[in-house]
C-alpha cells in the first residue's frame, strides 16, 4: 500500500520533469498523510492539464457520507475497473499525484523501520491516481483522490508486497488520453514497474503525521 509520502520539489522542477509549465505555489511537505489535501495533475472540463488540490481518500460522487474516503486512500490496480467505488473515476477521472518519494515500513527484530523511497535521480515523479467530486447537502463540493497500487517490483519486494504505480513519459500521456482503451489503461497499471528507485531507513519520527520537515527523510543512524 501507500500510506504516507512527500512532495517538496519547486514548480520549476515539476515543469522540467513533466515537460510542461506549471504555475503553482506549495509548501514543501515531508509527511503527507491520508485526509490531507495533496497536489495532483488532472484534466479540467476543457481538456487542459491543471494542478489541483484534492483530499487524499476518495469519496465517490454517489456516497452518502464523505467519511467513506477514510478507507479509500489506495485502489488496487487488479480490481479498479470493476469495483463500484472506482470504475467511473477509472473511466473518466484519472490523475497524476505529484511526489518526491513515499514511505514504507519494513518489519524486523526491533519492530518496523520506516524507509524513504525516491527516484534514483532525485527528481519528482507521478503516482497514478483517480479523483472524484462529491456534492454535500449544502451544495459544497469536495474533490478527493486515491493512489493506485500494484504488486511490488523486485526492488520494493524486500520492503513490502505492494507499491504505488509510477508512470513516466508516454505512460503519463496515455493515462490522461480519453482515447486510451480499458485494456491499455490496465496494462499501464499491471505491467512491470521499471522505475529506478533508491531507499534508505529514516527516523521513526515520521510515524506521527503531525511531524514535518526535511529531517524526516534524512538517513537514520545505523
Amino acid at each position: 500500500m501507500c500510506g504516507r509520502f512527500a512532495f517538496f520539489s519547486p514548480a520549476e522542477a515539476v515543469t522540467a520533469t513533466f515537460g510542461f509549465e506549471v504555475n503553482f505555489q506549495h509548501e514543501p511537505r515531508y509527511n503527507i498523510a491520508p485526509s490531507q489535501h495533496i497536489s495532483l495533475l488532472r484534466r479540467d472540463d476543457t481538456g487542459q492539464t491543471i494542478v489541483d488540490q484534492c483530499r487524499w481518500g476518495l469519496v465517490p460522487f454517489w456516497a452518502k457520507d464523505p467519511a467513506i474516503g477514510n478507507r479509500m486512500i489506495n485502489a488496487r490496480a487488479e480490481t479498479i475497473a470493476e469495483k463500484p467505488s472506482y470504475r467511473q473515476s477509472f473511466s473518466r477521472r484519472r490523475c497524476l499525484i505529484l511526489a518526491d518519494g513515499f514511505y514504507e515500513w519494513r518489519a524486523g527484530d526491533g519492530g518496523k523501520t520506516p524507509y524513504f523511497i525516491s527516484a534514483e535521480n532525485g527528481q519528482p515523479f507521478a503516482l497514478a491516481g483517480l479523483w472524484d467530486e462529491w456534492q454535500g447537502g449544502d451544495a459544497s463540493a469536495l474533490r478527493s483522490c486515491t493512489i493506485i497500487t500494484t504488486a511490488a517490483n523486485e526492488f520494493m519486494r524486500d520492503l513490502h508486497h505492494r507499491m504505488p504505480v509510477l508512470l513516466s513519459g508516454g505512460q503519463q500521456s496515455a493515462w490522461f488520453d480519453e482515447k486510451t482503451d480499458r485494456d491499455n489503461l490496465l496494462g499501464l497499471l499491471l505491467g512491470p514497474q521499471v522505475a529506478k528507485l533508491r531507499a534508505w531507513p529514516v527516523s521513526k519520527t515520521v510515524n506521527n503525521p503531525v511531524n514535518e520537515g526535511a529531517g524526516l527523510i534524512a538517513r537514520a543512524p545505523a
